[in-house]
């Protein structure tokens, strides 16, 4: 059955017949009828059929849920029984904040070392939310979010460190000028920020609207790395967190300024799954992260 289930679940991910086979790497009638004999084995059916693919029934869409907790149980008693011969191996799947991808380094370089025979896939560029969801339907192991805006019941939640928010800005912008900087005076540069419905921008606007100022950025990116490259050209400022200004190099024009009254700060969280029992990946990778010793940052408990 669990072949069946793979089936059923590339299905429900791919939303077509022939992709779903592909990704299956078998005949899209060989996981036509292994769907339809999961079909008869449940006695519900499971897939709206016409001409192509139409969705799942409703007893599909919630049969599916279970399905991807099976295949997910069945990975983490494999895992956990290869890691009692030769120690761990798989494969880890972690959902990084934009925020973040300068300092999932710090969490996935120890690891690796750690237990070489893991493989780890790091996907960025996701928000909070999205991480979170796909938590729970078991396309990914583990997450980096922000750990206040996002509702995390059922999950597990490590505290990693308190990320703070700094102005990034070409040298020659504000020559003279010392190491702080007013929001003021900060939104008469040429400013470069992520876009609204990003969590970083949206600890940058409540900030702002409490001093009754409001951000014009004339240019927005989903991309920490994009807007500090346009501040690198020294004609630009962004908003950034602090992890990324090492990211710079001790070559950069530019200069970085802290951001007072108010500052912007945000806690960030490693978060996995809360099932019982844990998968011994995620239980090494939340050791990792205990031992490790972010920068910059205080822990802080959830």
């Amino acid at each position: 059955m669990f072949r069946q289930l793979e089936y059923f679940v590339a299905l429900a991910r791919e939303r077509h017949f022939a992709r779903a086979a592909a990704a299956c790497y078998v005949s899209q009638p060989a996981l036509s009828e292994a769907i339809r004999k999961l079909e008869r084995e449940l006695g519900v059916p499971l897939v709206r059929r016409g001409r192509t693919f139409e969705g799942l029934t409703p007893e599909g869409e919630r049969l599916v849920l279970w399905a991807r907790r099976i295949l997910a149980d069945r990975d983490a008693l494999e895992h956990e029984v290869t890691a009692l011969r030769t120690g761990l191996t798989g494969d880890l799947r972690i959902g990084v904040i934009p925020a973040a991808s300068g300092t999932v380094t710090q969490l996935t370089d120890p690891f690796c070392a750690a237990h070489p025979l893991v493989r780890v896939r790091v996907e960025t560029s996701l928000r909070s939310r999205d991480i979170v969801e796909r938590i729970r339907r078991f396309e990914l192991d583990a997450g980096i979010v922000y750990a206040d805006g996002v509702d995390t019941e059922g999950l597990t939640g490590l505290s990693l460190y308190e990320e703070r928010h700094v102005l990034v800005a070409g040298a020659e912008l504000l020559t003279g000028r010392a190491d702080t900087i007013s929001w003021t005076e900060a939104l008469q540069l040429r400013m470069c920020l992520l876009p609204k419905g990003m969590r970083g921008r949206q600890l940058i606007d409540s900030a702002l609207a409490g001093r009754g100022l409001v951000a014009s950025p004339q240019l927005e990116s989903d991309s920490v790395a994009t807007l500090l490259e346009h501040a690198r050209t020294g004609r630009w400022a962004c908003i950034v967190p602090q992890p990324w200004v090492s990211t710079l190099g001790p070559t950069a024009r530019v200069r970085v300024f802290e951001l007072a009254d108010p500052a912007v700060t945000a806690r960030i969280a490693l978060v996995t799954t809360a099932v019982e029992p844990a998968s011994v990946l995620t239980t090494a990778l939340a050791d990792t992260a205990r031992e490790t010793d972010f920068t910059p940052g205080d822990r802080i408990q959830l």
